[in-house]
């Protein structure tokens, strides 16, 4: 190998897994392109001092758990809505929000890399990447290591710096970390079952009419949906007409076009009226979660960025 040159396609040969990585450990695809971008200076500045006494891939992920957790010190856990507040007693219009950097977000598909591709997918569900939140960040790096990426404890060790016997240590206080939280992202979560294409269809259909009681009939009696990054969330088929009515003159006229997001995951993508003019302009992620063939949350992801990120088109005509 080269000690002079920086090898891009080395580095571009991993820049799949490493950005599945970073999100996991981030919540956040902009801080996980964030932190692979920065990854990828320190390894152009240092590349004359590698030394192959590890492997090229340990080296650069050891680089990026460094900037993962340094990011991770100067933050805030990111959390989804359900997760932070009671449903709303009230049905009022949703005023109050929390800032992006304290939400997770949902991710595109990091790119078609076959070692991605035999990464498992349940492990970028929105509810695993909200239990990997309340992880001390080392030990959510070790569990990411081991349980995702199956590193042996050996490798693990030389990728954060740490001895075997602490990175087993660690891991296994993260699993039981893991096994007693009880989130309810993660009982409201079925994104290991692909949804009915035919309930997807009805709900886009009664969406699109906006027709508040077909929409409200989809839904489970437990059925809630969440609007980061709004700290309001509904639950109950009742307060949940509630909301659609109140909240008609906002998202009549909307359109959806199919995504995916998570690794797979069917979601749509809503496009609402332009005021100041004809088309129709991005406004949320709608991920669609179910239960005995009904909807049990519907996830409403309101960041436009995503879109770009989604690669999706910036207007729509009515």
């Amino acid at each position: 190998m080269n000690e002079t040159v920086f090898d891009e396609p080395l580095f571009a040969s991993l820049k799949p897994g490493l950005t599945s990585f970073c999100y996991r450990m981030l919540g956040s695809m902009d801080d996980a392109d964030d932190a692979v971008q920065e990854t990828s200076i320190r390894v152009w500045q240092s590349w004359s001092t590698f030394r192959q006494d590890s492997s090229f891939k340990t080296w650069v992920y050891r680089i990026a758990s460094n900037l993962c957790l340094d990011k991770l010190r100067q933050s805030k856990r990111r959390a989804l809505p359900v997760d932070l507040f009671d449903s709303a007693v009230a049905i009022v219009e949703p005023r109050d929000t929390l800032p992006d950097s304290a939400w997770i977000w949902p991710s595109p598909d990091f790119g078609g890399n076959p070692e991605e591709r035999l990464v498992r997918r349940e492990t970028l569900q929105l509810c695993f990447i909200a239990l990997l939140q309340i992880l001390p960040p080392r030990q959510r790096a070790v569990l990411i290591l081991k349980d995702v990426f199956e590193l042996s404890s050996k490798q693990i060790a030389e990728t954060l710096a740490m001895s075997p016997a602490a990175a087993n240590s660690a891991l296994q206080r993260a699993r039981e970390t893991m096994d007693r939280a009880q989130l309810r992202s993660d009982e409201l979560s079925s994104m290991n079952v692909q949804p009915d294409q035919q309930l997807l269809s009805r709900y886009v259909e009664a969406f699109e009419q906006f027709d508040v009681a077909a929409l409200v009939a989809l839904f489970h009696e437990e059925g809630c949906m969440s609007m980061p990054p709004f700290e309001m969330w509904i639950r109950g088929k009742e307060d949940l007409s509630a909301f659609y009515s109140l909240t008609r003159w906002h998202c009549e006229g909307s359109r959806f076009v199919p995504t995916t997001v998570n690794g797979g995951y069917p979601a749509l993508a809503q496009y609402m009226p332009d005021k100041e003019g004809s088309g129709l302009v991005p406004w949320g992620i709608h991920v669609i979660e179910t239960k005995e063939n009904q909807i049990l949350h519907v996830q409403n992801f309101i960041h436009t960025p995503l879109f770009s990120r989604f690669g999706l088109p910036e207007r729509i005509d009515r």
